[in-house]
């Protein structure tokens, strides 16, 4: 019974439209309430939720990210993508993407990367004569990409919510090629799209463009290779990685890039905080949430419902991925890794998939969820920008998705695309 009320009370309210940091607090509070519980449990598990060190690394990156997206760097970054495949038949969607892959490791944020190269590329696109729903597609679809290839946040949160005993490092290797084979992907289904509809191929700029934009987008990329490479050769941990990378950031910007003043500081200041306290309510939430699910048995549940069902790992993997499909299409990422982490790494690992294998896979089928309908949030970010109706993005958004979907299943079913980098390391 106590099950039902958990999980009854967070679904009415989810449906009625309670925002899910509240549906997820408010839930647990009933829980405890209903059993007998000292509610004083709920605001300290919430407390503890946010109070791990390597939690300071999330709100860092967020600053980081925001001081890059506003300094200049993304302009830089896109340049130089547009230099490498704008050529290209309907060469903006596939720099779009490009851009994505390159911004992706900076950010790490997909409603960063979409807001950001969206807000840039969606209208040249549209000038250009591309369809805003063509537009809006490429965008929010490639935006996923930020889940995937280091610094992700949300891989560091997979790691707590796991009980701190997965490799940050394995993980953000582990995620680099996965979110290749996607990109890459992407840019075939972009292609292909773009022949269908005619769009034009843009003039090569030539060799000198690429160097030249390469140049200018080298600060940026020294960034990104400084945070892999000391995170995954152990030189700091990913938390002062982190530190790294905002006092980095900070001098490039002004240094280099001439792109720093006390306006903007102070704009991506405000930004990274209004993005910080929400995310860690989330957290904060979602970790009380947890812990009753754990105290419950949630998980042990869980397991003997799937081994009832298959004893098959194919089976397994098949519903794990369905069920969190459905969940990414109403809820939004953080929330979804503290609550089926706990719930989900127990069954993976009693059927033999390895945690670091199973957290690529969970954090890509949820951000595929980011813009399912009904409630997609990068689908709806994606259509604010691109100033158009849900539905007609709908119409024509299935082969992202199925694109997408089908990379979801190769990673799924072939563990050495998230497993070989990191084992070249061991």
């Amino acid at each position: 019974m106590e099950q039902i009320v958990l999980f009854g009370v967070f679904l009415i309210l989810m449906a009625i439209g309670v925002p899910v940091a509240f549906s997820l607090a408010i839930s647990a509070l009933s829980t405890a309430l209903y059993m007998g519980v000292p509610p004083l449990i709920v605001f300290q598990q919430m407390s503890e939720g946010v109070g791990s060190f390597a939690m300071i690394a999330i709100p860092l990156f967020i600053f980081a990210g925001e001081l890059m997206m506003r300094g200049g760097v993304a302009d830089r970054m896109i340049n130089f993508a547009g230099s490498l495949v704008g050529h290209l038949r309907g060469g903006l969607g596939q720099v779009n993407i490009m851009s994505s892959v390159f911004l992706s490791g900076i950010s790490g944020s997909p409603i960063a990367d979409a807001s950001a190269i969206g807000g840039i590329m969606i209208p040249q696109m549209v000038q250009r004569g591309y369809a805003r729903s063509y537009s809006v597609n490429v965008t929010i679809s490639s935006a996923v990409i930020a889940l995937m290839i280091p610094p992700s946040p949300n891989l560091i949160l997979y790691a707590i919510a796991g009980g701190g005993g997965i490799s940050i490092a394995d993980l953000f290797t582990a995620g680099i090629f996965p979110g290749l084979l996607l990109a890459f992907a992407l840019l075939i289904t972009a292609y292909i799209q773009a022949v269908r509809k005619g769009y034009p191929a843009e003039r090569f700029a030539g060799y000198y463009m690429i160097l030249k934009t390469l140049i200018a987008a080298i600060p940026a990329i020294i960034l990104i290779v400084v945070i892999f490479g000391g995170v995954r050769f152990g030189i700091f941990t990913p938390t002062e990685s982190s530190c790294i990378a905002v006092i980095y950031v900070f001098l490039v910007m002004l240094l280099t890039y001439r792109g720093s003043s006390f306006r903007i500081l102070m704009e991506a200041v405000s930004a990274a905080s209004r993005t910080t306290a929400m995310v860690l309510f989330i957290i904060a939430s979602a970790a009380a949430f947890g812990w009753f699910m754990a105290f419950l048995q949630v998980p042990t549940s869980v397991i003997n419902a799937m081994s009832a069902i298959s004893e098959s790992p194919i089976v397994v993997m098949a519903l794990i991925l369905i069920t969190l499909l459905l969940l990414g299409t109403f809820m939004d990422l953080s929330p979804m890794v503290i609550i089926c982490t706990p719930i989900f790494l127990p069954v993976a690992i009693n059927f033999g998939i390895d945690p670091v294998h199973f957290g690529i896979v969970m954090i890509l089928a949820a951000g595929i969820g980011l813009y399912t309908p009904p409630v997609g949030t990068l689908l709806f970010v994606g259509c604010a920008i691109g100033k158009i109706g849900v539905g007609e993005v709908l119409k024509t958004i299935w082969p992202y998705y199925l694109t997408s979907t089908v990379v979801l299943l190769i990673v799924a079913y072939v563990p050495w695309f998230s497993l070989w980098l990191p084992a070249l390391f061991r």
